[in-house]
């Protein structure tokens, strides 16, 4: 995996003739960076990743990688897909080989590795995914947020430079959500490029170098502490306030917090905060 940048200029896409979803759309996702992919239901999150993809063709526009746009011929497509990856919300919409490891083995199997190469790339993606103890377990048997491992790991075994995930943590408790975002990190840490769309304000904020808005069919992107507290941004996307960022101003409006940047998280509020004055018995 090396770093590539993946971008889209211009996009026009959607799925009914004169009623585009994105209109004019422009994103770059940072090579070796977390870009966080923010919008209300119908926004056209899933569609731009689908543009990024190669799985949608906009009807105006470019994706490009590294500044080369995609070329839809059959071979220009499967190029493509060797760079980029994406992993779609429903982990049954992307399961469906008896095993964890011969579902992960599908996509190096289909470029026409050999053996020993499918075994490498497989036992790879599992170890990066934390899945080593479930490869021979049948797939109809893991939890949920398992499954959603398996999908990422069978997008992992592809070798992509980027990685697009549709909506990882939706629909996990606080562990598995935790279990994911550890093997995001564990992802990035050998070269990936991992953006992922969410409804989850709060993770964006403490989990993305960048995020991206997709509101009225375009998109706004920049750092999150600042576009996630644009208030009028928001409210256009029909997103809520980050509790950190609500919670941090009023402290500071109380005379609690410094001025800079506000924390991200809790944990950063708290380590913000003036000690506690030391009370004498």
């Amino acid at each position: 995996m090396s770093h590539r940048t993946l971008a889209a200029r211009g996009l026009v896409a959607g799925y009914e003739r004169g009623r585009p979803v994105l209109d004019g759309a422009t994103l770059t996702v940072p090579a070796g960076r977390r870009l966080a992919l923010l919008g209300a239901n119908g926004s056209g999150k899933t569609t731009l990743l689908r543009c990024l993809a190669g799985r949608l063709r906009p009807t105006a526009g470019a994706v490009t990688v590294d500044g080369q746009p995609v070329a839809y011929s059959r071979a220009g497509l499967r190029t493509h897909r060797q760079t980029v990856q994406l992993v779609l919300q429903d982990p049954d919409d992307q399961l469906f080989s008896a095993s964890v490891a011969q579902d992960v083995s599908f996509g190096p199997l289909n470029l026409g590795l050999d053996e020993a190469a499918v075994r490498a790339r497989v036992a790879e993606a599992l170890h990066l995914l934390a899945l080593d103890p479930l490869a021979g377990r049948p797939t109809h048997q893991l939890s949920y947020g398992e499954r959603k491992r398996v999908a990422i790991a069978g997008a992992v075994a592809m070798r992509p430079c980027v990685l697009l995930l549709d909506e990882p943590t939706a629909g996990l408790d606080p562990s598995a959500v935790a279990e994911t975002l550890a093997a995001l990190a564990r992802l990035q840490e050998n070269d990936s490029t991992v953006a992922m769309s969410t409804h989850d304000v709060d993770l964006a904020l403490r989990w993305a170098d960048e995020v991206a808005v997709v509101v009225d069919g375009r998109v706004v992107q920049g750092a999150p502490e600042v576009l996630l507290a644009d208030g009028d941004l928001l409210a256009r996307a029909r997103l809520d306030r980050p509790w950190a960022l609500g919670v941090g101003a009023r402290l500071r409006a109380l005379g609690l917090l410094p001025a800079g940047p506000l924390p991200r998280d809790a944990g950063g509020l708290l380590a913000a905060l003036p000690p506690a004055p030391l009370v004498r018995s």
